[in-house]
């Protein structure tokens, strides 16, 4: 059966094109929108939030978990051979 012209795709036999689509599970996973849905952002977010993660793991403790102050402490401790803290502003 057809609806529209448009014919069931999986070959089930649905009587619409939205009930074959519905059975597949379709769905949209990121897309561009106003309310700031967006997989680039998502993925810089999660890079930034597993440097700090990595960071802290070595007893690093950086300003913040954006990544330009985790490679500061990260820098700071490869100079010292020691753990930063960026809390106190010395070392562990």
């Amino acid at each position: 059966m057809t609806r529209c012209g448009i014919r069931c795709t999986c070959g089930a036999g649905h009587q619409t094109f939205g009930a074959c689509l519905r059975a597949k599970n379709l769905s949209v996973g990121y897309s561009r929108s106003a309310a700031g849905f967006d997989y680039t952002a998502e993925k810089a977010k999660n890079a930034e939030l597993d440097l700090y993660a990595r960071a802290r793991k070595q007893g690093i403790q950086p300003a913040s978990t954006k990544a330009a102050s985790v490679r500061e402490a990260l820098d700071k401790s490869d100079q010292a051979g020691r753990a930063y803290d960026a809390a106190t502003g010395g070392f562990r």
